[in-house]
């Protein structure tokens, strides 16, 4: 049964190959200014909204997953349409399979999931002006100070002790 508090948000590719739901509300959307994702993008940043992998229900299709390294050497896995190449989410080496960092620019409502924190802003393009008021870090930070309450019970559920 789906609550009010989690309505689906569909997404997809830009051929709509692949379309796919995540359900509820993110467990936290990180902007990411690092090297990394400034060239795993071709831009400034990446917007992934982080859900836990079955809370996203794919709709259409079947992403290729593309192996890809990491700052933090643990690697990733893209997930790719395998038609018009978009990357739609990731599960980083570090969380494993249990994660997907949900590229927010897939959503069809982009709108809906706005950062909860910058990271990794000491790398941020000089031209980007992050806003007044709005929570960011040089470099990564620690969940029990940044994550909700909510957020973090979900976590503990998923990576018990």
């Amino acid at each position: 049964m789906i609550t009010s508090d989690e309505s689906l948000t569909p997404g997809g590719c830009t051929c709509r190959a692949v379309r796919f739901a995540v359900r509820g509300k993110p467990l936290i959307v990180h902007c990411c200014h690092c090297r990394w994702c400034q060239r795993e993008t071709g831009t400034a940043f990446a917007l992934n909204a982080l859900f836990e992998a079955d809370r996203v229900t794919l709709l259409e299709g079947s992403p290729e997953v593309v192996l890809t390294p990491s700052n933090s050497g643990k690697g990733q896995k893209i997930a790719r349409c395998p038609v018009c190449r978009i990357a739609v989410w990731s599960n980083y080496g570090g969380a494993g399979d249990a994660l997907r960092f949900v590229r927010v620019g897939t959503l069809d409502d982009p709108d809906a999931f706005p950062p909860d924190i910058h990271i990794y802003t000491e790398s941020k393009q000089p031209w980007v002006v992050i806003p007044a008021g709005a929570r960011a870090v040089p470099q990564y930070y620690r969940s029990a100070e940044v994550w909700s309450e909510a957020s973090l019970a979900r976590r503990r559920a998923l990576f018990p002790r």
